[in-house]
């Protein structure tokens, strides 16, 4: 009797462990398999373009630079000396790696307060009402993707002041996510 109780013990603890995180997509390089992996994404990202007018290539690109499609991403910790933690270097977290008072603006501009970053759907949506606001302010265009990451990631008034041409190492992943969305564009065309 007392074996099988055991191992029931066991197994119900093996089970509790493995619910509640969501692995990424495989094979982030494609969009097709992206969306066949996880067709909620697929909602959320036809959902924004239609309410914000943000095509989805763009979105996807600038997920997979933010998180890597990981609902849980979040900043490295800083160190000092090495070994002494600091805490985060940012309070960005989730899918869009939004900060704590970029998402409490959103949520505060949409009504959306149950809203959450780790959710795909408020991500994405968030990014569509991000970039909308980057074309009303900046004037970038919402097909743009490398100039609206670079205003994502500098936020409205760094990139107005042009803080983004002085870091090389932005322009280099500006670009890539440029090229990023390319690529997505045209699988998304083949897919659809």
């Amino acid at each position: 009797m007392n074996r099988p109780l055991g191992m029931l013990i066991i197994v119900l603890l093996l089970a509790s462990c493995g619910g509640g995180y969501k692995a990424p997509p495989r094979n982030l390089d494609n969009a097709c398999s992206i969306l066949a992996q996880r067709p909620k994404y697929k909602r959320a990202f036809r959902a924004t373009e239609r309410k914000w007018g943000v095509p989805m290539h763009v979105q996807m690109a600038v997920i997979h630079q933010e998180s890597k499609f990981r609902s849980d991403a979040r900043t490295p910790f800083r160190y000092k000396l090495g070994v002494i933690p600091m805490g985060r270097a940012s309070s960005a977290y989730g899918y869009s790696q939004a900060l704590d008072g970029t998402w409490e603006e959103y949520q505060k501009a949409t009504g959306h307060r149950r809203a959450k970053r780790d959710r795909m759907r408020d991500a994405s949506d968030f990014m569509g009402w991000y970039m909308t606001r980057s074309y009303e302010r900046n004037g970038i265009s919402l097909t743009d993707a490398r100039n609206q990451y670079l205003a994502y990631h500098e936020g409205h008034t760094g990139y107005s002041r042009g803080s983004h041409k002085s870091k090389s190492w932005l322009l280099r992943v500006a670009s890539d996510v440029e090229r990023r969305a390319s690529t997505y564009r045209a699988q998304l065309k083949s897919c659809n």
